[in-house]
């Protein structure tokens, strides 16, 4: 009991600290940003002591949740520890030596700012893009170096936290299949990035077979490296659109897909939605996460145009006021269920 008892303060201690650390990044850069260039303020965002409280508190049950499934087994605790430290230290200097490079493309609007060496017919229009202001957007090994931390950074470090809200529903929907081996299980993870959410899904499945799916070259070599020592069966890597899966009809049992929607307009979270449907096996489970929405977080209405207002996110205007749960069922899914945690929206559905 006295063991668990530190190692909830340890965990607890940790996140506060990385949440301290991501605050004062933010607030660090911002006014320097404003000195510099001066005709290029953010707006001031007056963020009311109630919100404050409210966000908080949020953060607050985010952890608490992520602490108690660990407890329950649901993943391991080691996962609530696990901080790739090296990496970020090697990262973070980074960050800031591209930050004038960043601020001089969001005062000139310049979303186009991608390497000369792409070949734009390899990727749909709406990809071919700065989202962010992200130098070379997903473009580039730079840009996958740096994108774990940046996304640390705008999340106060609660990043995989919010990750780990899929684990959970995820291993209630492969129960369906709970009469097969383990090992004849694929889970699909769409827009894998970088690799972090394959790595806390190996962490709590470690015998089923995990593929990971990216439109980015780069990253996914970023993600290759990333997973290369993780213990089970190697994770495969695929670079794909998720507009056309590359798997047959009915041949997967589980797909994830975390923060990619908001970055897509809505025709073509549409077109993924059907091809989740269309690979995934009957019973088959779909677990998306992405950003809250107005519906669902009406409190955090004033953070979501924040966000908007101060990154190059075309579509997550439309995505906040989309009603994805009609889209999910019209499509088919039924049992379909959704939660919000912190920042995050949660749905799952049965094909």
């Amino acid at each position: 009991m006295v063991k668990e008892q530190f190692s909830k303060i340890a965990y607890k201690t940790l996140q506060q600290g990385k949440s301290i650390a991501g605050l004062a990044h933010k607030e660090l850069s911002t006014r320097i940003m404003n000195f510099v260039l001066p005709d290029n303020k953010l707006g001031n965002f007056n963020i009311d002591k109630k919100l404050l409280v409210d966000i908080q508190n949020s953060m607050d049950r985010l952890r608490e949740e992520d602490w108690n499934d660990a407890e329950k087994n649901i993943y391991p605790q080691k996962l609530l520890f696990d901080e790739p430290w090296l990496r970020y230290l090697t990262q973070y200097p980074k960050i800031w030596l591209d930050m004038p490079n960043t601020w001089d493309r969001r005062r000139k609007q310049n979303y186009k700012d991608l390497p000369k060496n792409i070949e734009n017919e390899n990727y749909p229009k709406y990809y071919l893009r700065n989202f962010h202001h992200q130098t070379d957007g997903y473009l580039s090994d730079f840009s996958a170096s740096i994108y774990d931390l940046q996304v640390e950074i705008l999340f106060n470090g609660s990043a995989d936290a919010m990750r780990r809200r899929i684990i959970k529903p995820l291993k209630e929907g492969l129960n369906n299949f709970s009469n097969r081996k383990k090992s004849s299980l694929k889970i699909l993870d769409v827009a894998t990035g970088s690799g972090r959410t394959l790595k806390q899904l190996r962490g709590a499945l470690p015998k089923e077979k995990i593929i990971g799916l990216d439109l980015s070259g780069s990253y996914l070599k970023e993600a290759s490296r990333f997973i290369s020592n993780l213990n089970g069966d190697l994770i495969e890597l695929i670079k794909g659109n998720a507009e056309n899966l590359p798997f047959e009809d009915n041949s997967i049992q589980g797909i994830t897909c975390v923060y990619l929607f908001h970055e897509l307009p809505r025709t073509v979270r549409e077109n993924v939605l059907k091809e989740f449907f269309r690979v995934l096996e009957p019973d088959g489970i779909l677990i998306l996460a992405d950003s809250i929405q107005e519906n669902d977080s009406p409190d955090f209405i004033q953070i979501m145009e924040n966000f908007y207002k101060s990154f190059h996110e075309p579509f997550y205007c439309d995505y906040i006021k989309e009603d994805i749960t009609s889209k999910i069922k019209d499509i088919g899914f039924n049992n379909i269920k959704s939660n919000s945690f912190f920042m995050t929206k949660v749905w799952s559905a049965i094909k």
